[in-house]
């Protein structure tokens, strides 16, 4: 896979950016001199740009990263907490708005990775959790400050949290509202994995690449299987699942997967 990377384009007055490289859809945070803090546009921008690599078919895995490398995203811009807190109604205005670029992550139909160096805190790590995989540079910090700001954390939010850490490291994280490094994030699980900051893109392009070319039907299958695993029993859509199994039994991939096996080459996968 090249690692020129195709199809720039700029959002949100250049705050954010998407580009391609290969099958990988990436994602940039583009607001270094703010630590990638998201204005309401780059909430906007985001979901528009999740959206877009949605609904490519050519994009198999989407890339979340913050430019500059002092931060994926250390928050919520400061210079707009007047506008969008003067009251309580705006405040649930403006949540109701953010809502809609961290649901486009979680909605995603594609598997997605947050490339994290830096800091990663409030609103950064909300972005971060939605992804599917999480790999952290050292040096990074993570932390959720809302009892710091006498905010409550929303459901979702605190749903995902448990979910990665289980409630003891979640009360840990809301309770105190301290920052922790990337060892730490990684022993409790709220990250994957850590690198040098130097290793960290190129092993997360490789990961990526790695993801897109195996079989877009199984990813699909296992991303939407994970999360019905985690949802309540009684929520579970579980003829779903059983029909991806059936479709996939059915697919030139698995033909494709089951021929190259026999001929000792690497499959060429399609998704149908």
């Amino acid at each position: 896979m090249t690692d020129t990377e195709q199809d720039p384009r700029s959002w949100a007055d250049g705050k954010m950016l998407s580009s391609r490289i290969g099958a990988v859809g990436i994602m940039t945070f583009n607001h270094p001199e703010r630590l990638n803090a998201v204005s309401m546009e780059m909430w906007e921008a985001m979901g528009q740009i999740m959206t877009e690599f949605g609904a490519d078919d050519s994009i198999r895995v989407i890339i979340l990263r913050g430019a500059g490398g002092k931060a994926f995203v250390s928050g919520g811009d400061i210079s707009q907490f007047v506008k969008t807190r003067a009251s309580a109604e705006i405040a649930r205005q403006h949540v109701a708005r953010i809502a809609v670029g961290r649901t486009a992550v979680a909605d995603c139909a594609k598997p997605t990775i947050a490339c994290i160096q830096g800091f990663c805190l409030g609103g950064g790590l909300a972005i971060a959790m939605q992804a599917d995989l999480r790999i952290a540079g050292t040096g990074s910090q993570f932390g959720i400050p809302a009892a710091r700001l006498g905010v409550a954390y929303g459901y979702d939010g605190l749903r995902t949290l448990v979910g990665l850490v289980g409630p003891a490291h979640a009360r840990m994280i809301m309770y105190a509202a301290d920052r922790i490094d990337a060892a730490e994030a990684a022993r409790i699980g709220l990250i994957n994995r850590v690198l040098e900051p130097d290793a960290l893109w190129p092993h997360v392009m490789a990961l990526a690449a790695r993801i897109a070319d195996n079989a877009p039907l199984s990813i699909t299958a296992a991303k939407d299987g994970i999360a019905e695993v985690l949802r309540d029993p009684a929520d579970r859509d579980l003829a779903r699942l059983k029909a991806y199994e059936h479709q996939s039994l059915d697919s030139e991939d698995f033909k494709e997967g089951r021929t190259a096996f026999m001929e000792k080459r690497r499959p060429r996968f399609v998704g149908r």
